[in-house]
C-alpha cells in the first residue's frame, strides 16, 4: 500500500508494507474438519448428510475461501488455486446435499441425475492430478494430502458413475486419511510459526521440477 504525505505543495511517496499471516493453517483445518465429518458418513459411522452441510459450508468452504484470498494477496498461485478450488467444491457439495434432502423442492430432487455429480467428481480428479504434480514442489505433507485427494475423487468417480462399490470404500478411507494428515499440516503450520523453529516437520519439496 502506498501512503502519500503532503509537505507544502509537494507529495512525498512512502512505501508501507503490510504483512499477511500465512493462512494455510486455517485452510488446512477447514479441510481436515469437513473431511473428518464427511468421511464418518461414508464409512457408516454416522448417517445422513443434514448435519454435514454446516461443516461443508463454514469449514470446507468459507475457511478455505479465506485462505484462498489471503494466499492470493501474498502472490501464492498454488495456495490460492488449491484453497479456492476446494472451497468451491464444498459449496457445491453442500448445495447437492440440500437438493437431495428436498430443500429446494421435491421436483428438483426427483429430477437430479447422480451421474452428473459423478462427472463433476471426474473433473475434480483432473484438477487434483495437476495440483498434485505442483504439490511436489511444496512440502511432503501437502504432497501426501493431494495424493489422497486423487484417490478420493477416483473412488467417488468410480462409485458414482459406474456404481463400483470398491470405489466408495476407496473414497471413504481416503477422505478419512485426508482429515488426519490435514490436522497434522495445520498443527505444523501453527506450531512451527509460533515457536520459530521446526516443531512438527513437513518435509522438503522433492525438487524434481524446480531447483
Amino acid at each position: 500500500m502506498k501512503i502519500y504525505v503532503r509537505e507544502g505543495n509537494f507529495l512525498n511517496q512512502d512505501e508501507t508494507k503490510i504483512y499477511t499471516a500465512d493462512p494455510s493453517a486455517l485452510g488446512l483445518f477447514g479441510l481436515a474438519m469437513v473431511t473428518f465429518v464427511a468421511s464418518s458418513q461414508k464409512l457408516g459411522w454416522t448417517s445422513g448428510t443434514s448435519f454435514i452441510i454446516p461443516w461443508a459450508i463454514f469449514l470446507g468452504a468459507l475457511a478455505q475461501v479465506y485462505a484462498c484470498v489471503n494466499d492470493a494477496k501474498k502472490g501464492n498461485v498454488f495456495g490460492a488455486t488449491a484453497f479456492g478450488g476446494y472451497a468451491l467444491f464444498w459449496f457445491s457439495v453442500a448445495m447437492t446435499w440440500m437438493i437431495s434432502n428436498g430443500v429446494f423442492g421435491e421436483a428438483m430432487k426427483a429430477s437430479a441425475d447422480v451421474k452428473q455429480l459423478g462427472i463433476a467428481f471426474l473433473g475434480y480428479l483432473i484438477f487434483s492430478v495437476y495440483m498434485t504434480i505442483a504439490s511436489l514442489e511444496t512440502n511432503k505433507v501437502l504432497m501426501v494430502i493431494f495424493i489422497l485427494i486423487d484417490f478420493l475423487f477416483l473412488g467417488l468417480s468410480l462409485s458414482t458413475i459406474w456404481g463400483i462399490e470398491a470405489g466408495h470404500e476407496l473414497a471413504a478411507w481416503s477422505e478419512f486419511l485426508i482429515a488426519l494428515v490435514g490436522f497434522y499440516g495445520s498443527a505444523a503450520n501453527v506450531m512451527n510459526n509460533t515457536f520459530g523453529r521446526v516443531f512438527l516437520p513437513v518435509g522438503k519439496p522433492l525438487g524434481i521440477f524446480k531447483k
